[in-house]
């Protein structure tokens, strides 16, 4: 698996740079990512690498995470056998092919131990004392990987690195605590979803530097009273929901000099989320009505995906409560979830360049192995 991942992940690819807004809408085709097995009855994509790589899971009996590139297509990854852990899930993968994610004894995510798939083989990574239960949610160039131990009101964020299992347990100023670790970047700057014990009502768009040892908040967008960051970027952008009081969310990038801003919603809905964001600032995310409007935000301008998709390519991204926008890499492939011809399917958004755009380049021929970012 590791030798597929590492080649076929960086084959020729035609690419739209992302530096700067676009003057018209972006053009995309949109791929099947399919199934692992042909008998399972769905796929769900749920993140790429900067590189390309997509993870997720096929769902059947057994459920399994998988790993997708455009010139490899999906590979299924094993399942824990011990202790055994039969239906998993991908949530985060690196540009070297590296898989983190859960396993778990239902489709529903009973007894969660976090799982790690390297050069072919799972393995579980390491607890913290004390803990029985644990997820992992995305992992960074370094190897350093992050989610969540315990359950309930004992859940708390974790990072997983040097083959140990560490609850981070630094708050913010005001004593806010990390509940559970969304994303992670290069920097070593960790994302999610944290609690203030002095006002447990509200959510807490929480970041922890790994580097220095602080965190901080995101804060609220105006009217709202909280924040959830479920991503971060290599030129630390930050995204996520903004809400008051658990309410329904609003979605939002953060970045260091503008602090939190409104992503605006694409036409027709009323909340939202971003879910993924690139080195540019591009981001994606779900809005929704009376269906699942999946989005891309360009740093001016939101797009609803069901839009800029080719007529009759069989994919519903428009009127369907399955589809969703999860992860969008720095050469602006979006992974996510939709309805293909009548069956619920993970999908690639691969971005068309136009002939002589400024701001187009192509790569050409297959690299040697992964983009290693600093």
């Amino acid at each position: 698996m590791s030798q597929f991942i590492r080649g076929a992940a960086l084959a020729a690819v035609a690419v739209v740079s992302l530096g700067s807004t676009l003057a018209s809408p972006p053009e995309y085709t949109i791929v099947d990512i399919g199934l692992v097995k042909p008998g399972d009855s769905a796929s769900q994509g749920f993140r790429v690498s900067s590189n390309g790589i997509a993870t997720g899971r096929s769902l059947g009996s057994p459920t399994q995470a998988f790993a997708w590139t455009q010139a490899g297509g999906i590979v299924g990854l094993p399942n824990l056998a011990s202790p055994v852990r039969a239906f998993s899930v991908g949530n985060g993968v690196n540009d070297a092919g590296t898989v983190v994610g859960t396993g778990a004894t239902t489709a529903f995510g009973s007894s969660p131990l976090p799982l790690i798939w390297q050069d072919g083989a799972v393995a579980q990574l390491p607890l913290p004392g004390g803990y029985t239960l644990g997820r992992a949610n995305d992992i960074n160039n370094s190897g350093l990987a992050v989610g969540s131990v315990g359950s309930g009101s004992g859940e708390v964020g974790v990072m997983y690195s040097g083959g140990a299992g560490l609850v981070i347990t630094q708050t913010t100023p005001d004593g806010s605590f990390l509940r559970t670790a969304f994303g992670v970047n290069d920097a070593g700057r960790i994302v999610g979803f944290g609690i203030d014990p002095a006002n447990p009502a509200v959510n807490v768009g929480f970041v922890y530097d790994s580097a220095s040892g602080t965190s901080f908040k995101v804060g609220a967008l105006p009217g709202r009273n909280g924040a959830i960051c479920f991503d971060i970027g290599e030129s630390g952008h930050i995204v996520g929901s903004s809400m008051l009081n658990q309410g329904d969310g609003t979605p939002f990038i953060w970045t260091e000099a503008g602090g939190i801003v409104e992503i605006p919603l694409p036409a027709g809905t009323s909340q939202g989320s971003a879910r993924g964001v690139n080195s540019a600032g591009w981001a994606v995310g779900i809005a929704s009505s009376a269906f699942a409007i999946p989005f891309v935000y360009d740093g001016s301008m939101t797009y609803a995906l069901g839009d800029l998709i080719p007529a009759g390519s069989g994919w519903d991204l428009s009127t369907t409560t399955s589809a969703s926008a999860m992860g969008i890499s720095d050469s602006g492939i979006i992974v996510g979830t939709g309805t293909y011809l009548g069956a619920v399917h993970a999908y690639a958004m691969i971005p068309v360049p136009a002939p002589g755009a400024a701001g187009l380049m192509v790569i050409a021929g297959a690299l040697a192995g992964p983009r290693r970012r600093r």
